[in-house]
């Protein structure tokens, strides 16, 4: 029996019993079954979570992008792999084969050899969602150097920062973007950028809205002509099992965001085997993501797990509503798309328009629906199911996070009894452990608390770039000899999981994990703010919104509050991002506190979801009188 496609619940009970008796032995079989590799392994799988220090396919050599694009070349070198939608439904979608990619990722590779790019360089990618960003990623991963992709709605502070963290020694942009309705300029936020940002030689520019730009001399050049004055031949850099292909930033609880480094190896094999199994992949089958790959979904289910399987993965351009709310459908209908992947935003919001956006399309294609980025709520899990799904096609309600590479926990379609709301149970090779809050395992069904993992799955990031204690602190200092994933979840009476949610100050808004402390600190460089705290909130299409309570100094008291609330927004859309602004925000007299100081953001959170009944023990409040004032007073 090959365990690499599972079928029947039957046989899934039996690979995930494989999975954790013999797990080194069943990660072995998987690799060695459907992998190319240029020298095998000299040992599966060395570990210690203490360190934390995690290893597998020790010594192996391989390029990953060997695994997704030159082993089809022979048999499959005519079929599409990427199928690129652009935003304006009136312009023609890209249908680029295995054979035209090999020498696109070729012609990219060289271009960044003729730079100066090495194996081991970084390079920041800050594209839309066009091919060259898909074929950047695969150039740098082709000649060794490490991506950095920076999703193309950040500010261009929050460009600055990843792109100095990771020491980036070029940057690939393009003129600009559409997005909707909209154009932005790209370019304009990335010259901004820069301007912190020494280290940067080059800044590759990739043609899309045709805009008029500023090219600064020495630094700045047209991708294009680049390309095609480069050869189409380009020899893949052999690599080490544990050497880095990528960093991805995600949002910490305090402090600046974390470089998550993903290895070689391990997260080919893991992105891949997942991508096989919860979506059931088939040959000729037509698969859509609809993320950006700016996020690891887009790293893990655009781009790298559907390649290594010889797929045809569908990378839009635009958004949900436009040019109206059938745009999804449309798509699917196009393209005859049979795995559809999508955040349960995405859901919540179209739920909300005409349902003749869906009905006037033909969605008979789909066979699997997924959601991811956040648990669904049954409202959305049952309107999906009957009006997309039309009750035969399976959702897989994904849990998963940037750190663990892959998807963790999920239903598996047409095997798995799903259940609305539920992850249901552990993917093969992944070993969850609910704790109580003293570091005891809960055992048995009918339980909750802190998720964590026991065991090392290939896919899981291997360190923070360059600060390898906020590594340990973070994820494995909660639980002794545990990863800790941040998330709460219970297990019911069948053991299938539930999330139920971060224990920490990170909050999910539509899908983007969003760290409060840059928000914070954004709002509080405002002249006349004096202290600042967000807090999440239940929002019926976001899943969260946020929520600020605000202090004002003397200067912003006597100020128009819907003024400095316009000035407060614009200051996060610069530092941070459009999609970090508050929903609300709340101007306080003072913030509850503890006696050493700690504002209690509990009673905050109970306030902003207007859950003001019972606000649990006040007793080590310093200033127990404020909570009634903002109260009195929420928004």
């Amino acid at each position: 029996m090959s365990n690499y496609h599972i079928k029947n619940l039957e046989e899934y009970f039996q690979v995930y019993r494989k999975s954790v008796r013999d797990p080194q032995n069943f990660w072995e079989e998987i690799a060695e079954e459907h992998f190319s590799w240029q020298k095998k392994w000299d040992n599966v799988l060395s570990w210690d979570f203490n360190k934390p220090e995690v290893k597998w396919f020790e010594n192996a050599k391989l390029n990953i992008t060997e695994n997704c694009i030159d082993r089809y070349l022979f048999n499959r070198s005519d079929k599409t792999a990427i199928i690129w939608e652009p935003n304006d439904p009136e312009e023609e979608a890209q249908h680029i084969s295995y054979g035209e990619l090999h020498k696109k990722v070729n012609k990219f590779a060289n271009v960044l050899k003729a730079k100066g790019i090495e194996k081991g360089d970084r390079v920041c990618i800050y594209l839309p969602m066009i091919p060259e960003l898909a074929i950047a990623m695969l150039a740098c991963a082709r000649i060794g150097a490490i991506h950095s992709v920076v999703f193309a709605g950040f500010s261009s502070k929050a460009l600055a920062t990843r792109t100095n963290d990771a020491d980036c020694k070029m940057l690939i942009t393009s003129d600009g973007s559409y997005r909707g309705n909209k154009t932005i300029d790209l370019k304009g936020i990335v010259d901004k950028a820069l301007e912190e940002c020494p280290g940067v030689e080059n800044v590759l520019v990739a043609k899309r809205l045709d805009s008029d730009i500023e090219m600064k001399e020495g630094r700045d050049e047209w991708l294009q002509p680049l390309l095609d004055e480069a050869s189409e031949e380009c020899e893949a850099e052999t690599m080490d099992a544990e050497d880095p292909l990528f960093i991805l930033y995600t949002s910490g609880s305090t402090g600046k965001p974390k470089g998550m480094l993903h290895t070689t190896a391990g997260y080919m094999v893991y992105t891949a085997y997942t991508f096989k199994n919860v979506f059931q992949y088939k040959e000729d089958d037509v698969y859509w993501c609809t993320a950006d790959i700016g996020w690891i979904t887009g790293h893990s289910y655009i781009l790298y797990g559907p390649l290594a399987n010889g797929a045809t993965t569908v990378m839009f351009e635009g958004v949900p509503s436009y040019p109206d709310a059938g745009r999804f459908w449309d798509v699917v209908e196009k393209h005859k798309v049979n795995q559809f992947y999508t955040a349960p935003t995405a859901i919540r919001s179209l739920a909300k328009r005409n349902i003749e956006f869906v009905e006037s399309h033909d969605l008979s294609s789909l066979k699997v629906l997924g959601t991811v980025g956040e648990p669904i709520n049954e409202e959305a899990w049952h309107w999906y199911n009957d009006n997309v799904g039309k009750n035969k096609s399976p959702i897989v309600d994904t849990w998963w996070q940037t750190e663990t590479g892959g998807i963790m926990i999920t239903p598996i379609p047409y095997v798995t009894p799903v259940k609305p709301t539920y992850a249901t149970l552990p993917f093969p090779g992944v070993q969850p452990a609910l704790m109580d809050e003293n570091g005891n395992e809960l055992k048995g069904n009918q339980v909750d608390g802190r998720l964590c993992i026991k065991y090392p799955w290939p896919g899981m990031a291997r360190t923070v770039w360059r600060d390898h204690e906020r590594y340990k602190t973070t994820y494995f200092s909660t639980f002794e000899n545990m990863y800790f994933t941040g998330d709460g979840a219970l297990r019911d009476e069948v053991g299938y999981y539930r999330i139920t949610g971060r224990v920490d100050d990170v909050i999910i808004v539509s899908g983007h994990n969003l760290g409060t402390a840059p928000i914070e600190d954004a709002i509080d460089e405002h002249p006349a703010v004096a202290e600042t705290a967000v807090v999440g909130f239940p929002h019926e299409v976001k899943g969260n919104a946020l929520y600020a309570f605000v202090t004002l100094k003397e200067v912003g008291e006597s100020r128009n509050q819907d003024n400095l609330r316009k000035e407060i927004l614009q200051q996060i859309v610069d530092k941070v991002g459009p999609i970090a602004k508050p929903e609300k925000i709340q101007f306080v007299s003072g913030l509850p506190k503890t006696r050493s100081g700690k504002i209690m953001r509990r009673i905050l959170r109970k306030i902003a979801s207007k859950q003001t009944e019972d606000l649990g023990d006040t007793s080590t409040l310093l200033n127990p009188e404020v909570v009634e004032k903002i109260m009195n007073n929420s928004l």
